[in-house]
């Protein structure tokens, strides 16, 4: 597994980055024996059916926060994939971010002007990874509503590679492995690997390890169709009982700490897809950008967070 990593950032707002607490919060995750690290952070547009993108000059993480950080990890000898996301002001997973195809005046009116504004937003942060000589660059997370589009994304990805020299992926969701036709333009499928693993709370990870088995016979065989290996690019599980039947779920606040389950998920997945040659590695979800620091605090914390939990102590066995 060449890809030993970890998503860090998502969470932050202007000013967050360059805090004390975020900078021993990066430590604290270069210690797990990291070699990759995801640097994700958002921009916005006002709902899921606007046509403009927008950077908010009072939240948005500015670009000096950004390349200091890329710089930070760099220094350690952690590579960096740059991971720009989109987030909606009305709450609405960007996967509904959709337009119709054709209304009655024009042809993709709606389309064209969304897209020339994503595109002009991902240059701006290629170029940022290309003068921070970042290692990877995602062009997207989860945009499930637009990945039907082949032309224009294989359009953004012509002018991408224009600007910057390094390794391209996408970010789909699990399960939409195969839906789009454009995977040939770029250099890995990624995908939130939220699956299912368990059909109730208190899984063994041997349990787990069975439904792993079936998943990775899927994604194997997507793999050799498109000829590119494949990245975890989300995956992760709350430290909560019953959290692995529902890995991508943040909203449960009433299941119980279970560290184990946490532990299991982990444990499972990479034992699966440790030495698969198809599989190129995992950036799991997510290290918060400021994190607690006392087994205390860990106890109390059902997030996704691992530190200071029994998932840690997997991840840096695997990691090692």
């Amino acid at each position: 597994m060449e890809i030993k990593g970890y998503t860090y950032g998502y969470k932050a707002v202007k000013g967050t980055y360059k805090s004390e607490a975020a900078v021993k919060s990066r430590e604290a995750l270069m210690e797990t024996g990291i070699n990759w690290v995801c640097l994700a952070f958002s921009v916005r547009q006002k709902t899921y059916s606007s046509t403009e993108i927008y950077f908010d000059y009072r939240r948005s993480v500015p670009d000096l926060e950004i390349i200091s950080t890329v710089e930070h990890f760099k220094k350690n000898n952690v590579k960096v994939c740059l991971k720009p996301m989109i987030d909606t002001e009305d709450g609405v997973w960007r996967a509904q971010i959709d337009f119709p195809d054709q209304t009655m005046f024009e042809e993709d009116r709606y389309w064209k002007t969304w897209f020339e504004f994503y595109k002009a937003y991902i240059l701006h942060y290629a170029e940022i990874a290309e003068y921070t000589h970042c290692d990877m660059l995602c062009l997207g997370c989860e945009m499930l509503g637009t990945e039907r589009k082949e032309a224009y994304w294989r359009d953004l990805i012509a002018d991408v590679r224009k600007v910057y020299s390094g390794k391209l992926t996408y970010n789909t969701n699990h399960g939409r492995e195969d839906e789009a036709a454009w995977y040939d333009a770029i250099d890995y499928i990624g995908t939130s690997a939220y699956y299912r693993v368990a059909k109730e709370g208190g899984a063994s990870a041997e349990e787990m390890k069975e439904e792993w088995e079936k998943i990775a016979e899927k994604l194997e065989k997507t793999s050799e169709r498109v000829k590119k290996p494949i990245i975890f690019m989300e995956i992760g599980c709350r430290s909560a009982r019953g959290c692995a039947t529902m890995p991508w779920d943040f909203m449960r606040k009433e299941f119980p700490h279970d560290e184990n389950e946490q532990a299991n998920f982990y444990e499972s997945c990479l034992s699966v897809f440790y030495d698969k040659p198809w599989f190129a590695g995992v950036f799991w979800w997510d290290w918060s950008p400021t994190i607690y620091e006392t087994l205390e605090e860990a106890a109390k914390d059902n997030d996704f967070n691992i530190h200071l939990k029994k998932a840690e102590d997997v991840i840096k066995k695997w990691y090692a």
